[in-house]
Parts: structure tokens; C-alpha cells; sequence
């Protein structure tokens, strides 16, 4: 079983659908909740791959939340150390700053449901071969990043043209959420009442809950897929090389 190291920076932006299907794939998480001071963090040599999580923190504000410095160090390491990476939203922008991106306020934030567009970069991903032409995804960011120097573009949506990317073989990061649930949606709609009503009725959140039911599946199968996905490419850089014949033990 592969070692999963998963990090969370709000209690309520979670795995979601995610969870069961990297269980299902023989992935064993260990969440890393950063926003706790008394939080134990593990040295890379017990991890075999990152997932990072999204949240309302900003990747330029470390001098508020300096474990998000803490953090970008990590990345480098496991970057470095060629540990498969999966970033999320806050996780994406990230690990872009962690790859020499530059992460910024974006001219409108995506909240809700919005048209995601598979880029030309994408063929031949394993993370994005469910992904069709045109996909509905779940968005909730005010920031975007430049894509990192020799990262391949995966996807784009209208307002925000870098929506996921892939640098190597090995790191992954989408700026949409895959992870939802109904409950997840509620939650977030609930907690971010306060942010909502500063965007002055630019978004809808009644309309969120409308058309969530109508989207929701679809997502929900590409999660599967790209937790899936990942865990095999966990499975395969985590396992060590086979032996040859010539250095195998002669049998008895």
C-alpha cells in the first residue's frame, strides 16, 4: 500500500469523492491539517506522493499564515525527491509558485458551476483521458497563476484561462474543485456567506444549489477517474525496480 500524504488547510475542504476512490486504489492517507499549530509534520521519506487541498488563504499572504511558506518548501522537496504531486485549487496555485509561477488576484473570482475546455496539452494525460471537449467543473478561487516555465497547459475556462496544468510526468495541478459533494456545496455556500455578500450579488448562490444536482455525477465520475489515475501512477514510481536475473538470489 502507497503512503499518501494529504494536506488541508481549512477543516471543511476535504477529500470529498476523491477519498473512497484513492482507498479503493490501495492509497493510504495521512491528512496534514497546517492550519493547526500543533500539527506533526512527516518527513518525505515515509510519503510516497502529496495531494494538496484548496481554501481562502492566498499563497502571497505568508507573512499571515506562515505555514504556507513551511509548505512551499515541501513542495520543492518533494519536487525534487520526483514524488507525484496532485494540487488543488489553493494546492494548484501552490505548487505553481513552487515551479517559479506567480500567483495573483484574479479580475473576477469563479464561484459555482462554470464550462471547463479540455487545451490541446491534455492528449495522452492520464489524469485528463475521461475529460471530454467541454466539461462542467466546480469553481471556487479569487486568484490565478501564470503557468510555471515547461508545464504543459491541460485545460482553460473564459474567465480564467489557466484551469490545470502538468510539469513533468510526476505534478498536477487543477484550479477547479473535482472533489464535491451536495453536502460539501452546502457547507461551503454556509461558511463563505461573508465573502459571498462582499461580491455584491455578482453570484448566485441559490442558482449553485439549483444546478448542482444536474452536474454533480458527471463530476463526480471524473474524480473517480483522476483519483484512480493517480494512484497508479503512485503504485508504479513508489515500487522499486524489479531485480534482474543476474542479481536475483539462485534457487535452493
Amino acid at each position: 500500500m502507497t503512503s499518501l500524504l494529504v494536506i488541508q488547510h481549512v477543516p471543511h475542504e476535504r477529500l470529498g469523492t476523491l477519498e473512497e476512490a484513492l482507498t479503493a486504489s490501495g492509497c493510504e492517507i495521512t491528512p496534514l491539517n497546517v492550519y493547526d499549530a500543533t500539527a506533526r509534520w512527516p518527513s518525505l521519506e515515509a510519503v510516497d506522493a502529496l495531494i494538496v487541498m484548496g481554501g481562502p488563504q492566498s499563497v502571497y499572504q505568508q507573512d499571515r499564515h506562515p505555514y504556507l511558506t513551511k509548505e512551499l518548501s515541501l513542495l520543492r522537496q518533494a519536487l525534487q525527491r520526483r514524488l507525484p504531486v496532485l494540487g488543488i485549487c489553493l494546492g494548484a496555485q501552490l505548487l505553481a509558485e513552487a515551479l517559479g509561477g506567480t500567483v495573483r488576484a484574479a479580475q473576477q473570482p469563479e464561484i459555482g458551476w462554470y464550462p471547463l475546455m479540455r487545451e490541446p496539452g491534455a492528449s495522452g494525460d492520464p489524469l485528463f483521458e475521461a475529460f471530454g471537449r467541454t466539461e462542467t467543473v466546480f469553481q471556487w478561487h479569487g486568484d490565478t497563476f501564470a503557468l510555471p516555465k515547461g508545464a504543459a497547459q491541460l485545460a482553460s475556462s473564459p474567465l480564467c484561462p489557466q484551469q490545470a496544468f502538468r510539469y513533468g510526468d510526476r505534478a498536477w495541478g487543477l484550479q477547479f474543485h473535482v472533489e464535491m459533494t451536495e453536502a460539501m456545496i452546502r457547507t461551503w455556500l454556509m461558511k463563505n456567506k461573508a465573502e459571498l455578500a462582499a461580491l455584491q450579488g455578482r453570484i448566485d448562490p441559490p442558482a449553485i444549489r439549483r444546478q448542482s444536482p444536474a452536474h454533480l455525477p458527471r463530476l463526480q465520475e471524473l474524480s473517480r477517474h483522476i483519483a484512480s489515475a493517480f494512484c497508479r501512477i503512485v503504485a508504479d514510481t513508489a515500487r522499486p525496480p524489479a531485480r534482474s536475473r543476474a542479481h536475483a538470489s539462485p534457487r535452493r
